[in-house]
């Protein structure tokens, strides 16, 4: 048994130094792959953080532009605010100044110190065998030679007036619509 217990302990011995070269082995190779790893994941974050840090600078660019496009439209819209403000001082003044001048005009025409007349066709009248209230002289205000006029009572020329006023406040309005329009469509 000596021959036979000689081979054992050999064995035994290839076996414990198999079994110690394997377990090195693996030793070595999970150390080996570990720092693989550890060198692949040292490389993919620092992709990553390039990979962020360009996402980033995207982002910091696109915020950028998206504020100086806000800037623009709001230095338009003041514009815009700024002028529409001019033309609405512009209307009220325009719609101020017109109803003094029809108030001026109601307040002449009511102390009889202007009269409203209107031009008569001669020819209707003279079939008629009427002056219609009298031919008055030419002036240098243009007034035909010889034109047969008639005067307006006062109260047919304060409605006259009236309409006219509203008239006028109506294109005044209408034109301070229109410029309105064509500010907020440029």
């Amino acid at each position: 048994m000596s021959a036979l217990g000689g081979r054992l302990i050999a064995l035994a011995a290839l076996v414990l130094a198999c079994a110690i070269g394997a377990g090195a082995a693996w030793e070595w190779q999970a150390n080996s792959y570990g720092k693989q790893l550890a060198e692949q994941a040292d490389d993919y974050g620092e992709l990553l953080a390039k990979k962020d840090r360009a996402y980033g600078r995207e982002r910091e660019e696109a915020a950028s532009v998206a504020l100086n496009q806000l800037e623009e439209q709001q230095g338009a819209r003041r514009a815009l605010e700024s002028r529409l403000q001019d033309q609405t001082e512009t209307h009220w003044k325009e719609m101020n100044d017109a109803q003094q001048a029809q108030a001026r005009l109601r307040d002449r025409l009511a102390t009889a110190d202007l009269r409203l007349s209107v031009l008569v066709d001669d020819g209707a009248l003279a079939g008629q065998g009427c002056d219609g209230g009298g031919r008055e002289a030419s002036s240098a205000r243009g007034v035909v030679h010889g034109a047969v006029r008639a005067q307006l009572d006062p109260a047919h020329a304060q409605r006259i007036i009236a309409i006219t006023d509203e008239g006028d406040r109506g294109l005044i309005a209408l034109q301070a619509c229109q410029a309105y329009v064509r500010e907020v469509t440029k």
